[in-house]
């Protein structure tokens, strides 16, 4: 893993560079090794000029939150990119429309509207992730998802090359969307109802409560590990680990959580190799007894 010539050609960048940075705080599961280069991109200038630099050369992942990934202990051969706070905006446009940058928390963008009277937007209040990975999962809870307020998204490809995409020339299913993986995500733009905010709230509370009372919170966890396989069942993916694997199943500290057993956890200081076991025993398990395979809902980065 040579990074001299990097060193070399990022240098203008100072201190937004680092290299052999350590990931491990960088995501909630509080797993995980270091990246050859991570780069804070302060604005879209700096973020294009730098995509240019690197020519398309190297691997790249964007890391949000980091809440719903789960990193390797290695040391990942590529280039790990976080936004800073120019991409952290929030503006209304007109009445009903609101343009909200990458980074922004789900729950901000649901906070904000709410602010402005719009509903719709209730639902982000439970998503612990970020804009720009919300959208890159079409993320979703209690039967509404990213693609239903969606307007439009500006995104940049690893050439540094800017464009904006309307919604509905995206194709969005269950959790995924057929864009491009060369594309970082910048902002997006969101339509909502008009409504009244006490309403709004309410029902921001009643969502936020139902998830607390189903769902593990202030522990290390990434969030839902598998996706619900609608295709193949009408069966929720936690049904399925209930009924076909020992809930108590650990490797180091690696486990599934008592609350909701499609949440995985680390409970003290487990490896990405413990909690890989896990997530390939609860897939076996689960074949092996419905015959369904379950498809992961968290990224790994290795």
């Amino acid at each position: 893993m040579n990074t001299d010539y990097l060193k070399d050609l990022l240098n203008e960048f100072g201190e937004n560079v680092r290299f052999n940075y350590d990931l491990k705080k960088k995501n909630w599961f509080n797993i995980g090794g270091k990246t050859k280069v991570f780069f804070k991109a302060d604005n879209l200038k700096d973020l294009i000029k730098f995509l240019k630099k690197l020519d398309n050369k190297e691997r790249i992942f964007t890391l949000g939150a980091g809440s719903n990934t789960l990193i390797s202990d290695g040391i990942f051969d590529g280039v790990v990119i976080k936004f800073g706070k120019n991409f952290n905006n929030l503006s209304l446009l007109d009445d009903d429309i609101i343009i909200a940058g990458s980074a922004v928390l789900d729950k901000s963008l649901s906070d904000f509207a709410s602010e402005n009277n719009l509903s719709g937007f209730e639902f982000l209040s439970c998503i612990p992730g970020t804009i720009g990975g919300g959208i890159k999962m079409n993320a979703g809870c209690f039967g509404k998802e990213f693609k239903d307020i969606l307007i439009s998204i500006q995104a940049v490809n690893k050439s540094g090359e800017v464009r904006s995409i309307p919604a509905k020339e995206i194709k969005f299913e269950y959790r995924k969307n057929n864009l491009s993986e060369d594309l970082i995500f910048l902002s997006a733009s969101f339509r909502g109802k008009k409504s009244d905010r006490k309403k709004i709230i309410d029902t921001s509370e009643k969502l936020k409560a139902e998830k607390e009372k189903n769902q593990p919170t202030k522990i290390k966890t990434s969030g839902s590990t598998f996706k619900n396989p609608v295709k193949e069942t009408k069966k929720k993916v936690w049904e399925l680990i209930k009924e076909s694997v020992p809930l108590d199943t650990k490797f180091g500290d690696a486990s599934i959580s008592k609350k909701h057993c499609n949440f995985f956890v680390n409970e003290n200081e487990a490896k990405f190799k413990h909690m890989q076991k896990l997530i390939n025993f609860v897939k076996e398990k689960v074949k092996k007894k419905t015959g369904v395979n379950l498809e992961l809902e968290i990224i790994l980065v290795e």
